[in-house]
């Protein structure tokens, strides 16, 4: 009969596997008329609907060549080089597509008499409160309402992220009715209220 593995050893056998991080390994892809430039702690990248920059730690190398962008760090077996090599691969990536497709994030409002408009930079909530909610969309972003649904785009996805997640926190869905807002693909977990006996 096999004795079973303890527990440490998978944890070294699986820690000596990962010694290179899956993300930070992987080449990106420059699409036509995006160019990436780079300086000590900074790569910057433009693209036909705009430009992003971002801080990355110092401990990563970023070298373009052609239209390829590769990431390294020079210690691949530190756990914390090997964390900030996928980060700043990620942040890159994530940077190249927002400057070509851009980003967006779909919300919808749910609820009787609930009801939501935009008008410039401002996106008006009226969500159950003695008030209408007033909220100022950063610069790079754009807002638009169609029906009960609000769509926030940018080419900054954790901008976008952000906002998304700020306009949901004015009236979070609850659980009973489902009332609130939500993100378009979010499903809301319903509880059941008290029977009357």
């Amino acid at each position: 009969m096999l004795k079973p593995v303890k527990k440490a050893w998978v944890v070294k056998l699986f820690a000596k596997s990962t010694s290179m991080s899956r993300i930070g390994k992987q080449p990106i892809e420059l699409p036509a008329g995006v160019t990436v430039g780079v300086a000590p702690g900074n790569v910057t990248v433009k693209g036909p609907k705009g430009e992003l920059s971002q801080h990355i730690p110092t401990s990563v190398s970023v070298a373009v060549e052609g239209t390829t962008v590769t990431v390294s760090v020079p210690d691949q077996e530190d756990k914390q080089q090997r964390a900030y090599w996928g980060l700043a691969q990620r942040l890159i990536d994530n940077m190249v597509k927002g400057v070509v497709d851009g980003y967006e994030k779909k919300l919808e409002v749910h609820g009787v008499g609930y009801k939501v408009s935009a008008s410039g930079k401002k996106v008006t909530l009226g969500v159950g409160f003695s008030h209408p909610v007033d909220f100022e969309v950063p610069d790079g972003l754009e807002a638009a309402v169609e029906k009960n649904v609000i769509t926030i785009s940018g080419i900054d996805k954790q901008l976008v992220g952000e906002v998304a997640a700020q306009i949901r926190r004015v009236r979070p869905p609850e659980p009973y009715k489902g009332k609130g807002i939500r993100y378009a693909d979010e499903v809301v977990r319903r509880k059941a209220g008290k029977q009357a006996k």
